[in-house]
């Protein structure tokens, strides 16, 4: 392995001149600092990067914590996607890790991020609860951000959208198409997004003077296989229903596969929405209705408040808003 003293030793240069040269420091010559940059390339040496940082007690890293559970799926892989896009944009590595399977994971996620001495540190919590979570952001000087979580005791440190107003906007809207028997599916009974956008279906509904019926409320998991069997779930128990708002586009997904395999026509006799917009809801037939979560602003938002850009972040939104596309149609002749 080529080291900094086989650098020093073809540049003719000492190995503190090596390391001056690595660390930026502008005390360098501009003919030796050539000469060491040019050994560099012929040796083929490859600085630690990360000791060098760690010697400075800071680096260019962007921390993000999500646990592995929450990795399948395009609605994940596009909020890394916005992570890494955005850190490096803003001249930083994305460095992730895994919360696994607790919240003692997640916590120990976050400690290793701040031993690498990262600039800032995303978390996307599954596990940890809002005290958890003050706690740890009080508890050090590296600036935490936490996504798609209120804190209402830190509010300056967690980057959301109203996910009940959402919610409530689509309900809204399927009302306005004629549709008064709703069903929902939801997501798992432990997410905060989850319950968020449930409580709205309910409530959204009470306030039309429409009765809550618990037989059209159908858990599942977030993914389209548990969407496709709530969706047959729902049909069996012969409960009436002319449209479904699931929780996410993948369990909307699922459920639309169900039903024309069980010969309804979409939206003919079913009208169908879902939340996130996800990329593939365009291209579904009938194209999917859905909220837009705008994950891509939260994101961004939360890098600038982590590099201290607080004015360009203040600029940003994070509202959501409804896309409407074919799948939601007028009051059905038929009712299933």
């Amino acid at each position: 392995m080529v080291t900094m003293f086989d650098v020093a030793q073809k540049a003719g240069v000492s190995k503190a001149t090596v390391s001056r040269v690595l660390n930026g420091k502008n005390i360098v010559r501009p003919e030796v600092t050539a000469k060491v940059f040019k050994a560099i390339e012929e040796t083929g040496y490859r600085p630690n990067l990360l000791a060098q940082q760690l010697a400075t007690k800071k680096t260019n890293f962007i921390g993000f914590v999500i646990t592995n559970a929450l990795y399948d799926g395009p609605y994940f892989s596009s909020l890394v996607y916005h992570a890494a896009s955005f850190s490096e944009q803003h001249g930083r590595q994305l460095v992730m890790a895994d919360g696994k399977h607790s919240a003692e994971d997640e916590k120990n996620a976050i400690n290793f991020l701040l031993d690498m001495k990262c600039a800032g540190i995303i978390v996307y919590p599954k596990y940890l609860t809002e005290k958890d979570l003050k706690a740890i952001i009080d508890s050090t000087l590296t600036p935490i951000v936490v996504l798609n979580r209120n804190l209402s005791s830190d509010p300056q440190h967690c980057i959301t959208t109203d996910h009940y107003s959402n919610a409530s906007l689509m309900v809204e809207y399927i009302l306005k198409q004629g549709h008064e028997n709703i069903a929902f599916i939801r997501g798992l009974s432990d997410s905060s997004t989850g319950i968020q956008r449930l409580c709205a279906y309910k409530d959204t509904l009470k306030k039309h003077g429409i009765e809550v019926n618990q037989e059209r409320i159908v858990a599942a998991k977030w993914t389209p296989e548990s969407g496709y069997l709530a969706a047959k779930k729902l049909v069996k128990s012969g409960v009436d229903f002319t449209a479904v708002l699931a929780g996410n586009d993948d369990m909307a997904l699922g459920a639309m596969k169900a039903f024309m395999e069980l010969g309804y026509h979409l939206p003919k006799d079913i009208s169908i929405a879902g939340f996130d917009n996800s990329k593939m809801g365009a291209f579904l037939t009938p194209s999917l209705t859905s909220v837009s979560v705008p994950l891509e602003k939260m994101i961004q938002k939360g890098i600038l408040i982590l590099l201290e850009e607080y004015q360009s972040a203040q600029k940003v939104s994070t509202e959501g808003c409804l896309i409407i596309r074919d799948s939601i149609s007028r009051q059905a002749n038929n009712k299933v």
